[in-house]
């Protein structure tokens, strides 16, 4: 099945452009959610939830695996540090759901009365990954703090320690996997989820720390790391929070307008790039411009021109989906605004 792209006449085309990028731009990216990520192929839309859903299920196996063996540890030895990343882990790993559940529904064809299809239901699933990253920062925090105003030595220090070791593993293969399919299908809200679980590894390497200073006698040391494992899935948040705040108020990098707006003006034909917009609709782009064209044009050479300006736009931007294209004629000296009679309906 193939992403279908309409500019407004009629037409259809299917369009797989895959390119590489050397490997210092992929580094990057590596730490940081962006609302254009640097893959530039375009899957068709069933094939690019499969692989969404496949990286779901896979992370939820491998992070549910990883938070029972911590779990066990954690009720042999009392260590808040591991109970604190224990908790993260599951939750990273429940977040599979509302995820899965958005990427089932993005599959659906659009309705009369969802005319643009479900993919935003993945925007939605992104605020649910961040409520559960809240809810589990606070779960931590509060853990710690209770820990601290009544201390209490850990046992079992080596099996916390191989446990820190497990879950850090467990983490980061999820994160890498997680980050890899999030950008080539272009979805923020599983790239923030592989985010999650990179924090949530060097958290549990955090807990190592933790296990060393209670080895030593030091049984503050493990409500301390319990503490800063809450500051570093704070800082996961803000960042998540930031970037699934941005998917919903429509937001795209302005690059990537830039690169719609130079392939544009090199459409033979246009004279000018009028209101050009984008919009994320769940992993896939939307788009809408008005392009200016020689006042004398036929309709037919104008509905050419806007052909070729959506080919265009297909060929340039990543991920984009579908393009309206708007053609306007050339203004003549003198001329009255042929938009003058919408213009009582545009006041704010």
């Amino acid at each position: 099945m193939s992403d279908r792209h309409h500019h407004g006449h009629g037409h259809e085309h299917t369009h797989h452009h895959p390119r590489k990028h050397p490997l210092g731009h992929r580094l990057k990216h590596l730490l940081t959610p962006h609302s254009h990520e640097t893959a530039d192929k375009l899957d068709p839309a069933l094939e690019s939830s499969a692989r969404g859903m496949r990286a779901l299920w896979v992370s939820l196996v491998v992070l549910g695996a990883t938070a029972a063996a911590q779990a066990v540890v954690v009720a042999v030895s009392g260590s808040v540090a591991l109970l604190g990343d224990t908790v993260h882990n599951t939750a990273d790993a429940l977040t599979a759901v509302p995820l899965g559940i958005a990427f089932v529904l993005g599959r659906r064809a659009a309705t009369r009365r969802f005319t643009y299809g479900y993919g935003r239901a993945e925007d939605l699933a992104g605020i649910a990954i961040v409520l559960t990253i809240a809810a589990s920062a606070a779960f931590a925090g509060w853990t710690a703090v209770e820990r601290l105003l009544d201390p209490r030595p850990v046992q079992h220090v080596p099996a916390v320690a191989v446990a820190a070791l497990v879950g850090f593993a467990g983490n980061e293969w999820v994160a890498r996997y997680r980050i890899r399919v999030g950008r080539d299908i272009g979805s923020a809200a599983l790239v923030a989820d592989g985010l999650h679980a990179r924090t949530d590894g060097f958290t549990s390497l955090a807990v190592l720390l933790g296990a060393g200073g209670s080895a030593l006698g030091w049984q503050l040391a493990d409500p301390l790391v319990g503490l800063a494992i809450t500051a570093a899935i704070a800082l996961v948040l803000r960042n998540a929070a930031r970037e699934v705040f941005r998917r919903v108020m429509d937001a795209v990098d302005p690059a990537l307008v830039d690169r719609a707006e130079r392939a544009l003006l090199e459409v033979e034909g246009v004279r000018g790039v009028g209101e050009l917009r984008l919009r994320w609709i769940g992993h896939r782009l939307r788009g809408e411009v008005a392009v200016v064209v020689d006042g004398d044009a036929t309709v037919r050479q104008a509905h050419a021109i806007a052909v070729d300006a959506e080919h265009a736009l297909l060929h340039a931007v990543p991920r984009l989906t579908a393009a309206l294209v708007h053609a306007d004629p050339a203004p003549l000296p003198g001329e009255t605004d042929p938009h003058l009679t919408l213009a009582h309906h545009l006041a704010v």
